[in-house]
């Protein structure tokens, strides 16, 4: 009785296991032959008396073999997801008496994959970490690093991990990793200042003093990574779950100009899409350094991040030469939800929600929010009322407030720098 006649109540056979070739398993793809697969993928293996196999290889990996996928005719089975220590570039199909079946077929392993790094802005001589997959030292050819054209000499890495030392003489630049199976180069820079909205230093981005209720100070001490940065909460003032706490933990920067008609094209108030191209919003992401001491964890509310257009918020309310609708003056709506802001989309992160409470073991690190995942509203609920063209990208506010998620009353401190806005690729 074959395994195929019973499905569902599979036994092994006897005999030796013969093999004609491999296919993708997608039906439609079944006349491609396969002479290889990268690690993880699934495989279909035909042959004869496949239900025969108890144990099964690639390389001198094992792979995982379900028998519901198994006839006497085909056998599914994944790749395994682990880089073989020998290469044969063979199968191996073991029967219980361990008779043993072989058929040529390579295992790829993927080039090195550049995820995120842990701090974009890491200073030089400190450690940082970029996380990915593939990172191979191999002894023939070994693992190489460099930030632009600066080599990185100090790491150590993981297949998934390189812990490194910043080196002398980085400059802003993509990192570039090279192993024995290729190279990758990040999609984002080391210090990168391409989008950059808000650096409060004057150096690149913009001036947002006058442009909201609540203009926070920008400061500097000795935690500073890269000159000036705003504060949020003072250390003392308690954050709960829906306070309303937009004196204290609440960056606001809203367009335009007391002028009529308001000035949004260029200087102080300029509409944010007026300073970075935000045509490709859908692919793009909000990018920030933050610093949340040891001593004044996070344990409630969201950090929520939104844009809006003229519709929704401008600093005066007077017309503006272009737009046809009615501007809005300056206004609480996205904090408060009136006016069906609750429902407008943002972006929440609550990192505490995992754990019960969150900080930055007084580092700063870099925070990464795809524009795509601007689909919350105010109370942490899905939403679809969302932006729909680059015109929606004209002011911006970050508040820390509801979120959806029950907290415990805490004391935090958020340190924010280098707001940006960037490309996924």
């Amino acid at each position: 009785m074959s395994c195929e006649d019973q499905p569902n109540a599979f036994r092994l056979a006897d005999g030796v296991p013969t093999v004609h070739y491999v296919r993708p398993v997608d039906v439609a793809s079944s006349d491609s032959l396969l002479t290889g697969a990268y690690m993880d993928n699934a495989v279909c293996i035909v042959g004869e008396n496949l239900c025969s196999v108890q144990e099964l290889y690639f390389n001198d990996q094992k792979a995982i073999l379900n028998t519901a996928l198994m006839t006497d005719h085909t056998l599914i089975v994944n790749v395994p997801g682990t880089i073989p220590s020998l290469v044969s570039d063979l199968i191996y199909l073991i029967t219980p008496r361990k008779d043993t079946v072989t058929f040529d077929f390579k295992v790829l392993v993927p080039g090195p994959v550049i995820s995120k790094m842990s701090c974009e802005y890491a200073p030089v001589g400190t450690q940082a970490v970029i996380s990915g997959d593939y990172f191979i030292d191999d002894p023939n050819v070994p693992f190489t690093m460099s930030i632009g054209d600066v080599p990185v000499t100090e790491f150590e890495l993981t297949k998934t991990s390189v812990t490194f030392t910043v080196p002398e003489g980085a400059e802003e630049n993509p990192i570039n990793v090279t192993t024995i199976y290729g190279e990758a180069t990040s999609v984002f820079n080391y210090k990168d200042t391409r989008g950059m909205m808000f650096d409060f230093d004057g150096m690149t981005g913009l001036s947002y003093e006058g442009q909201s209720w609540h203009s926070r100070a920008m400061e500097s001490d000795e935690t500073s990574i890269s000159g000036n940065f705003v504060r949020l909460g003072d250390g003392s003032s308690a954050l709960a779950d829906d306070t309303w706490g937009d004196s204290q933990f609440a960056f606001e920067y809203w367009c335009g100009s007391w002028d009529t008609p308001q000035n949004v094209t260029s200087g102080t108030g300029i509409a944010l899409y007026n300073l970075v191209d935000f045509s490709d919003f859908a692919n793009m992401s909000v990018k920030f350094e933050l610093f949340i001491p040891s001593s004044n964890p996070w344990s409630a509310a969201a950090l929520q991040v939104a844009f809006r257009g003229f519709d929704k918020v401008t600093i005066s309310g007077n017309p503006i030469d272009g737009y046809d609708g009615t501007p809005a003056g300056a206004n609480a709506w996205i904090f408060n939800g009136d006016n069906g802001m609750g429902s407008w989309g943002r972006a929440l992160y609550r990192p505490w929600a995992t754990s019960g409470s969150f900080h930055t073991d007084d580092q700063w690190i870099t925070v990464t929010l795809p524009i795509s995942e601007f689909n919350y509203d105010r109370e942490g609920n899905p939403t679809d009322v969302l932006a729909t063209s680059a015109s929606d990208f004209a002011s911006f506010d970050i508040f820390v407030l509801g979120g959806g998620v029950a907290g415990t009353e805490c004391t935090p401190i958020f340190k924010i720098d280098n707001i940006r806005a960037v490309p996924n690729r």
